[in-house]
């Protein structure tokens, strides 16, 4: 979770009463977030920079930092600003304020042209202004580090939303946001003192520590998104760096914002956050000047969007939930803590409840929200413990039991269970084991973040034979086994895929021979209750028998199918010298099956 570091005496000052670290950890408890270290500045520098303690201890006057860790969606508590606001409401210091739109005419909105163009690389923008706005050092550096706590938490290290903000008494609009070839786009950037064109600058920042880590969102694009005011100034190059003829100082009083976005919901989160945390430094307190954003369709839109959201929530959903019998006018005053505005149901309902969520609070999606909202302010540690229904009255799944009872049994054949990967690489759950895939078996991930987890296993067979692997330096035998699903494409599944739950053992010996697995075969059909049937004729019913296979991936004449009712239930046999050379375990030989127990049930 993102942790917040705010200077102590600071936010002491905007909360209006002092605290005792003890005092302060038991508030931030109580609302759901923690005080993860006490610290100083100088510190926290010499942690950065990898350097010894000083000879000499800290002086009285260093400033000590809170190191305080947030839930990951609340943005809204991503600076001093919302951690005081929210610390104050919660302890009925005031009340949760009302955000608004300043009244400004259509002939003085600020306006943003979005072009076409930009739809090939980021397509939204939205955009806001904060009016008179009174900046000091502390609020100036608190401004700051909300829009990188922004970037690196919901905005996706900027490949979602990417803010920009600028002083708007040096730039003139109306603006466009547009998408050009980098050879066209020159400006100044941030903290630079000469001009680049943005092919120019992609390289020049290839060596710097903190945006290089930006440059592949952008870099191999036709085109590269900007963003002019009415002169041709360049503002930004999203999500890259502003330019340096805008930039915010401490003298700035009207700061206009704007979002790039490639995902629009995330880009209006990220606006109002911005909007509504440092709004109440504008000369009027908590009010916002809005943009209008036209595109090139000719549709047009007023950004931000500051209204409350309101849903209506059962009573009797959110009490028994949390375990507590409480009243209708209990509940709002609970949730009023958690700056919810709450009132009884307009529908007359005395049963459920209209809840009106500010636009700080965009964590709140569902009844289920709101049910943990009632728990925070009412205090985990009030809450009686009690022991959920399902201990005593329900039952555990059929086939979590019966895989349990094999695990247990198969473990006392002096095998031993081992965990891998559900995931694998294509090539380890096909072509390494001589298989083709013919592309209707497999589920796919579509963003892999490496290619060791691009597929999810249809086997069990990769992950034993890895396991073998690193670790041939035990003593033989080597005896595994692993009991876990593997998953299938399956187009009448709601999700198109489905599980099938399988045991597969692995034996491993310098003569590891057909029998070995055999045995462990007959012991699992024997306790499972299923005999084998030694008429020849194959018909008996509940019986099992074997017939020879032909899988790429075993030898040849050294494998059999398990055939149960008429159904091929499992595969044993002697694995393919290839496959093991492929595994890295080549020359040592291995047996090996894996067996369907979902249908043995």
């Amino acid at each position: 979770m993102p942790t917040v570091g705010v200077g102590r005496d600071l936010l002491f000052q905007a909360l209006g009463k002092s605290y005792t670290q003890e005092e302060f950890d038991e508030l931030c408890f109580e609302y759901g977030i923690e005080l993860d270290d006490v610290t100083t500045e100088k510190a926290i520098i010499r942690k950065e920079k990898h350097l010894e303690e000083d000879a000499e201890p800290d002086g009285d006057d260093e400033e000590v930092i809170y190191k305080i860790e947030v839930p990951a969606n609340r943005s809204d508590l991503l600076c001093l600003e919302g951690i005081a606001r929210s610390l104050r409401i919660f302890t009925g210091a005031e009340e949760t304020p009302k955000y608004k739109l300043s009244d400004i005419s259509s002939k003085s909105i600020v306006t943003m042209h979005v072009k076409p163009e930009t739809e090939l690389i980021r397509p939204y923008v939205v955009c806001a202004v904060l009016r008179g706005v009174k900046f000091d050092l502390a609020r100036y550096n608190s401004f700051i580090d909300l829009q990188d706590k922004l970037h690196e938490n919901i905005c996706r290290k900027r490949t979602l939303v990417a803010i920009g903000t600028h002083d708007l008494d040096t730039i003139e609009g109306p603006f466009t946001y547009e998408a050009l070839q980098p050879s066209q786009i020159n400006f100044v950037p941030l903290k630079e003192s000469k001009s680049f064109r943005a092919d120019e600058l992609m390289q020049h920042y290839k060596s710097d520590k903190k945006l290089k880590k930006f440059l592949n969102i952008i870099e191999d694009s036709p085109v590269y998104p900007v963003i002019y005011d009415i002169n041709r100034t360049v503002l930004s190059l999203p999500p890259i760096i502003n330019g340096a003829h805008s930039a915010i100082t401490l003298k700035t009083k009207n700061v206009f914002i704007e979002c790039t976005a490639t995902d629009i919901t995330k880009a209006k989160i990220v606006l109002n956050t911005m909007v509504t945390m440092f709004s109440e430094y504008c000369e009027r307190k908590f009010e916002v000047e809005p943009v209008k954003v036209v595109y090139a369709n000719g549709s047009s839109q007023i950004y931000p969007d500051l209204s409350d959201y309101t849903l209506e929530v059962p009573l009797s959903y959110i009490t028994s939930q949390v375990g507590i019998k409480m009243e209708a006018n209990e509940v709002i005053s609970f949730l009023k803590k958690m700056q919810l505005n709450v009132k009884q149901s307009n529908s007359g309902d005395e049963n459920s409840i209209t809840v009106s969520v500010p636009p700080t609070r965009s964590d709140i999606l569902h009844a289920c929200d709101v049910m943990e909202d009632l728990s925070i302010a009412y205090g985990f540690n009030k809450i009686p413990e009690t022991i959920p229904a399902t201990r005593t009255e329900g039952k555990r799944q059929p086939l979590n039991l019966f895989s349990d009872l094999i695990r247990l049994q198969v473990a006392m054949a002096g095998y031993k269970e081992v965990l891998t990967w559900v995931l694998c690489s294509c090539e380890e759950n096909f072509s390494m084991l001589n298989r083709k895939d013919d592309g209707k078996t497999s589920v796919i991930i579509e963003n892999p973040r490496s290619s060791e987890f691009e597929a999810v296993r249809t086997t069990l067979m990769p992950g034993l034979l890895k396991s073998v692997k690193h670790n041939m330096d035990h003593p033989r035998p080597i005896k595994i086994f692993e009991v876990g699903d593997v998953v299938f494409l399956d187009e009448e599944q709601d999700v198109g895929a489905s599980n099938n739950r399988r045991l597969a053992a692995l034996y491993c010996s310098n003569n590891s021979g057909y029998e070995d697995i055999h045995g462990l075969v007959e012991r699992i059909m024997k306790i499972i209750g299923i005999p084998v049937d030694l008429t020849g004729e194959k018909k008996k019913d509940d019986h099992y028998y074997l017939q020879p296979s032909h899988k790429p991936e075993f030898l040849e004449g050294r494998q059999c199918d398990i055939i149960v009712n008429g159904r091929a239930v499992g595969t044993f046999g002697i694995v393919h010298p290839e496959v093991l050379e492929k595994f890295g375990v080549y020359p040592n030989p291995c047996s090996f099956v894996e067996m369907d127990i979902q249908c043995l049930i």
